[in-house]
């Protein structure tokens, strides 16, 4: 099972595609991503996200645990910010982010560094971002786990991270009032909130996700500001579904379609 090239006829571009991967149209920009569902792709959380987050184009953007870069990819689309940088501690999936940002013809926009985001303060200089995303691990211990050394283990559960240590660096790599914008599961809500308080990054805006009108919220979305005061905004619920399998207008539009 050798490896296969893929061309970008509109700009000449060509990456190596590995045994098992695929190429997934973004609907933004003619933007592709490179994919491997044996491992782990990219869900609906991380595109609501991009949806929710919001950046300028002179911004330094990081996200934490990029996975295959889907965010800094989507982000890039949609705000065009200056630089923008992923850190994945996969190795694999790294270098997928990586051949997508070169099949896009965006390496000089986007990095992908590889390491560990405990260590992400000695990767990068201190109060260097203006926004960091993260769609960090959302399960804690090993319930459900049947590889803990498996992509989709460790992109879901916190085997190699906490989310304390997210919170935790991204306070130490943000500018003083940048801005930090994460999904979550709504069970820990309570618990991300102290955490970010304790690290000074100040609860600002919120939604909660709803897959149907009916049902309890599954998601949420969260920005906090690093030093901001005391003060939040709740956003009206975001529904996902209309009806099985057809989306709301809203989320229709973040997808692009």
């Amino acid at each position: 099972m050798g490896q296969e090239l893929l061309t970008d006829g509109r700009n000449l571009r060509t990456v190596r595609l590995k045994s098992g991967e695929r190429v997934d149209d973004l609907e933004r920009n003619g933007y592709r991503i490179i994919q491997n569902p044996k491992k782990f792709c990219f869900g609906m959380d991380a595109v609501l996200l991009t949806g929710f987050a919001h950046a300028r184009a002179s911004d330094r953007l990081l996200d934490l645990g990029t996975g295959t870069g889907i965010i800094p990819l989507l982000m890039e689309a949609k705000y065009h910010c200056a630089r923008l940088t992923g850190l994945e501690i996969q190795d694999d999936s790294a270098d997928m982010a990586a051949r997508s940002v070169e099949l896009n013809g965006l390496s000089d926009r986007i990095d992908i560094v590889t390491g560990d985001i405990k260590e992400a303060d000695h990767i990068f200089p201190s109060a260097s971002f203006d926004c960091i995303t993260c769609n960090p691990p959302y399960m804690i211990g090993q319930h459900g786990i049947a590889n803990p050394d498996a992509p989709k283990a460790i992109a879901r559960h916190e085997i190699l991270c906490t989310f304390e240590d997210v919170a935790g660096q991204t306070e130490k790599l943000l500018k003083p009032g940048g801005h930090f914008f994460l999904v979550h599961r709504p069970f820990r809500l309570a618990e991300i909130m102290t955490v970010l308080v304790r690290c000074h990054l100040e609860p600002k805006r919120m939604q909660l996700v709803y897959p149907y009108v009916d049902r309890e919220p599954n998601m949420v979305l969260l920005e906090a500001v690093r030093g901001g005061r005391s003060r939040m905004t709740v956003e009206k619920p975001l529904i996902i579904f209309r009806a099985p399998g057809e989306y709301m207008p809203e989320v229709r539009s973040i997808y692009g379609y």
